[in-house]
């Protein structure tokens, strides 16, 4: 019996192993490895790896819809207006041997309906016949930074508070262009930083070099041979921030009219700007306060002036870095300064205010528009304060509702005469405006 019992086992093995090797040389089907998206935690929240490669990706955008209303200096104008805005960012980091290599994209629309579709909605509106809709789209960021270089469509390195808090804007440099910059970093949070920056592909209605105008006819604005030049020195600590910078413009002028305007040439601007944050957190956590002050000569770009500027019912004066005397042709540049200061205050988590204001001076020198004057031609040499305030509620993270007032006043160095839809009105002499302006926000950043 032990005999078969024996036999029987040791056949069962023999079949076994020969099965066995049977099976292994037939060919066998294994299931691909699935690639899961796995979190990237190296740079923050909401990074994750992209498949594949070992680039991490963070998806981001905004939708913000807004309503104004403000005062009136003409029947063409609305009393209101209306902005649908999307926007959407896209963020790629890689860690190399050489140091981070970083991508990003901010793509941005616009659709503006009533005072929104006029060229100077941000505060004292200029007379100007109803347009009833626009839209837009911009890139407005698309940069490479590798190592200590910026490449491409970024903030500008002169800039240090750029409209950071309020649904408004104060008068200070907030411009994005293209720019190639090197930043140099020294520790204890101290950076340097130079950059060649292309002031003509800025910010539209922020650059008042790029289009130019002057007091004479024939006189017009030359391109320029090499771009501004930028540098900023920098610190960043626990108790907040601090940055001194300054950009050095060229300004070419050609003058073809006759032989007493024969000057002009070569003109280069400058503008110094110094300001600080200071974080507030024996108040409220995220509390800080901005302190900032500008000065330009030949650049008044940097202090926030645009190409146009809104006199409410005097109409739009043109501004432009460089004026030129009608009478004797003299050649000069156009002077400012501005004072900015912003605070924000969370009275709770959810609920925060902020206030903000600016005060500038410019000295034009000449005028181009001695038509609108009253009495001799002389500069307007216009004094500007504007002052804002808003309280926003977050009720759940990401979604702000808040309401937002601006008020502007304009004093001018002489009486003006002011329009009304475009129309002289005749006799009508005044040498200061004010105005304002209310807005509603809702908004939905994720």
């Amino acid at each position: 019996m032990k005999l078969v019992k024996s036999l029987l086992l040791g056949s069962a093995a023999g079949f076994a192993a020969v099965a066995g090797a049977q099976a292994a040389d037939l060919p066998s089907r294994k299931a691909a490895p699935v690639e899961y998206v796995r979190v990237c935690s190296a740079y923050g929240a909401g990074f994750f790896y992209i498949p594949g490669t070992d680039t991490c990706l963070r998806v981001s955008g905004r939708v913000r819809a807004e309503y104004v209303v403000g005062k009136r200096f003409g029947t063409g104008q609305d009393g209101y207006g209306t902005r649908a805005r999307g926007q959407v960012n896209f963020d790629a980091r890689t860690a190399t041997a050489y140091g981070t290599l970083r991508t990003f994209i901010r793509y941005q629309l616009n659709n503006n309906g009533g005072q929104y579709a006029n060229s100077n909605v941000n505060g004292i509106l200029f007379p100007g016949a109803r347009t009833t809709n626009s839209s837009d789209a911009l890139l407005d960021l698309a940069f490479v930074q590798f190592g200590p270089i910026t490449a491409g469509r970024a903030q500008s390195f002169f800039d240090f508070y750029a409209n950071d808090y309020g649904f408004n804007v104060v008068r200070t440099s907030d411009n994005r262009l293209n720019l190639l910059a090197y930043t140099a970093t020294f520790g204890s949070g101290f950076s340097l930083t130079v950059s060649a920056e292309d002031r003509s592909s800025g910010t539209a209605n922020r650059e008042a070099g790029a289009v130019t105008r002057f007091g004479a006819a024939g006189v017009a604005l030359a391109g320029q041979e090499w771009p501004d030049v930028v540098a900023s020195l920098r610190v960043d600590q626990g108790w907040g921030s601090a940055q001194l910078s300054g950009a050095i413009a060229q300004r070419k002028v050609n003058i073809a009219q006759n032989a007493f305007l024969a000057r002009g040439g070569d003109h280069v601007g400058f503008a110094v700007q110094g300001g600080v944050k200071i974080n507030l957190p024996f108040l409220a956590a995220g509390d800080a306060l901005f302190l900032q002050a500008a000065y330009a000569d030949g650049a008044v770009g940097y202090l926030g002036y645009g190409t146009n500027f809104g006199l409410g019912r005097f109409g739009p004066l043109v501004l432009g870095d460089i004026s030129v005397d009608p009478v004797s042709g003299k050649v000069s540049s156009t002077k400012g300064y501005s004072f900015v200061a912003a605070l924000r205050h969370y009275w709770t988590p959810q609920l925060r205010s902020e206030v903000y204001g600016s005060y500038s001076k410019l000295d034009l020198r000449y005028t181009h528009a001695a038509a609108f004057y009253a009495g001799p031609v002389r500069s307007l040499d216009p004094k500007e304060l504007r002052i804002g305030a808003n309280l926003i509620w977050s009720p759940v993270a990401g979604l702000d509702i808040g309401v937002d007032v601006l008020y502007q006043r304009v004093e001018l160095a002489t009486r003006f005469q002011t329009l009304r839809n475009d129309v002289t009105r005749t006799g009508a002499f005044a040498k200061s405006q004010d105005g304002w302006v209310g807005r509603l926000r809702i908004q939905r950043d994720f």
